[in-house]
């Protein structure tokens, strides 16, 4: 489990399924809904030739991180709990899940997240197996993301005096749309443009605009931080296309920015996308950095041709055995990157979990009893839901994933459920 990165369907889908099983080995993914609507978009698409839609999307999920993936909760919703007055984290990469149980189990106090609905969708993807309602999910996502009221939107912007048609860079662009979220004239305009892009439901709007009041009207950036950044993606994207910076030829802008509304959460972003490579660094921290895809899928691959030389009984103990962090030796990208996040991982000795005498029956069993105890009510719960004693997640791990035992293969199956 590595830097915490994001990445986009572009990328997963340039890598083979043995490069999938180390991206997602040294990796912790954050696998945002834009991937799901990309990925699901891909059903309704006329695909290369000789690969019907079914397949196109089987092959995607084929290779989905599924050890060590972690579904970000969808932007909309995190915006909404961030104008209701909630914080929503930003400064530490940390994914957002959505879903949590709270429970108490031996005095202890527990968060148990199930296999989320996404992953099990992609479980039965690459087995080609569809639900309707998932392909009406991910067409609600992309309406959502591509319909606006570009009537009221001009109405809006002449109000605030936007006009990007004078900028003449990319980094202009981004300065303009950081000056309109950050500015302390006109609070309800820039609310209301908030509002708009966000597409909040009408009957949260008083809520939310009494929940403001009490504290004075502050603005944006400092009353609801998450919803200043993806406003300033917003209005970046437009300026952009007004100043002809982005081409508004290509439709799939439109969703492909959509992916910078999750920077906040992850060390690392990983894309084969023109656009993310042109846009992302613009939106980073100096503690975050953008990876081209092409670069990593080709380390990639020189680690996978690394460890197939081992000798088979080696590789048959499953890739946390023997790859417990990124080569040492050699000149890897995957290394590189762990280098920026992990300054000290290289003076740590690795430990074969296989090999200890270490008796896990009793962890074992606490987890099934926090993973069983039932969910607190709001008047049970006596615990700060942020620091619980415990966190619990289950995941659907296959055992062996392309060349790759992911466990060990001796392993009895019915221990493969994680």
């Amino acid at each position: 489990m590595g830097p915490i990165t994001l990445f986009d369907k572009s990328f997963l889908q340039s890598l083979n399924v043995d490069e999938s099983v180390w991206f997602d080995h040294f990796f912790l993914t954050n696998v945002c809904p834009i991937f799901y609507v990309e990925t699901l978009a891909d059903l309704s698409k006329v695909v290369r030739e000789g690969r019907k839609p079914e397949e196109e999307v089987a092959y995607i999920a084929n290779k989905f991180p599924e050890m060590h993936g972690s579904p970000n909760a969808y932007h909309t919703n995190l915006c909404i709990s961030n104008l209701m007055g909630h914080s929503v984290p930003m400064a530490t990469g940390q994914i957002p899940l959505s879903g949590g149980r709270l429970v108490k189990s031996g005095g202890k106090s527990g968060v148990v997240y199930e296999q989320s609905p996404e992953s099990e969708a992609f479980s039965r993807w690459h087995k080609q197996q569809f639900l309707e309602i998932e392909r009406l999910y991910a067409h609600g996502w992309r309406e959502a993301l591509q319909t606006l009221d570009l009537k009221e939107l001009g109405s809006n912007f002449r109000t605030l005096g936007i006009d990007g048609s004078s900028c003449k860079t990319l980094e202009e662009a981004k300065a303009l749309a950081v000056s309109i979220v950050s500015g302390r004239d006109k609070p309800f305009e820039r609310m209301k443009l908030a509002i708009l892009f966000l597409h909040i439901p009408r009957e949260l709007h008083r809520q939310i605009l009494e929940r403001w009041s009490i504290v004075n009207y502050p603005p944006l950036i400092e009353y609801a931080p998450y919803v200043a950044h993806v406003l300033t993606i917003e209005l970046f994207f437009q300026i952009a296309l007004a100043a002809n910076l982005i081409s508004s030829e290509r439709p799939s802008n439109r969703t492909d920015i959509a992916y910078l509304f999750y920077l906040p959460f992850c060390m690392a972003f990983v894309s084969s996308d023109k656009l993310h490579r042109r846009c992302a660094p613009l939106f980073l921290r100096h503690d975050q950095q953008f990876i081209w895809g092409p670069e990593l899928k080709e380390d990639l691959t020189k680690i996978n041709s690394l460890y197939l030389s081992l000798p088979e009984a080696e590789r048959e103990r499953g890739v946390m055995s023997f790859a417990g962090h990124p080569p040492k030796a050699g000149d890897f990208l995957v290394s590189r990157i762990w280098d920026r996040h992990f300054p000290n991982w290289r003076e740590r000795k690795h430990v074969d979990i296989s090999k200890t005498k270490i008796d896990n029956s009793k962890l074992v069993d606490e987890i099934n009893k926090m993973k069983g105890a039932p969910a607190l009510l709001p008047e049970e719960v006596d615990f700060d839901p942020s620091s619980p004693d415990s966190v619990t997640l289950q995941r659907m791990v296959r055992k062996k994933k392309g060349s790759w035992y992911q466990v060990p293969k001796d392993l009895k199956d019915a221990d493969e459920h994680k």
